[in-house]
């Protein structure tokens, strides 16, 4: 789903608002406090969280299996230890926008996260995440460098 105004970037509001309704970039006020990215995969999920200023991102190790009950739990502890003010999390859009066939498995993985934690969980176009990441030096496993990808575009149309 894209955002109002043809701007496709900001792909979700918050997940635990009824259907998920898509909201524009500008809606969402800047953060104050830390701001966790997810990048889900059902073999593991890349994990970022930004400085309390919103103005680094830095890529955490991933976590494996988010599907099984371990696996969501250590994702909701990584989560918990920054004591976020907001989690956003990679939405797999087509290259048109529009929803591809893991952008359901996305968005109810979102629910879910809302679901659990205590803070607002929003979705977030992931396209060209991964391909950024393989672009990247650094030692972090790549799930995590798209996730900081993807946070540090979010934190950005949040400028």
């Amino acid at each position: 789903m894209s955002a109002p105004g043809g701007d496709a970037r900001a792909a979700g509001g918050d997940a635990r608002a009824a259907g998920g309704d898509a909201r524009a970039a500008g809606d969402t006020p800047r953060p104050t406090g830390r701001v966790v990215a997810v990048d889900h995969g059902s073999a593991r999920c890349g994990v970022a969280v930004s400085d309390p200023t919103g103005t680094l991102a830095t890529p955490l190790d991933p976590v494996l299996r988010p599907g099984t009950r371990k696996g969501f739990n250590r994702l909701l502890a990584a989560i918990r230890a920054y004591e976020p003010a907001r989690v956003v999390v990679g939405l797999p859009l087509s290259l048109s926008g529009a929803d591809s066939a893991q952008t359901a498995e996305a968005r109810a993985f979102a629910e879910r996260l809302g679901a659990a934690l205590d803070v607002p969980v929003e979705l977030y176009d992931e396209r060209f995440t991964t391909s950024l990441a393989q672009q990247r030096p650094g030692t972090a496993a790549e799930d995590s460098r798209a996730a900081a990808v993807l946070l540090e575009d979010w934190l950005a149309a949040r400028r």
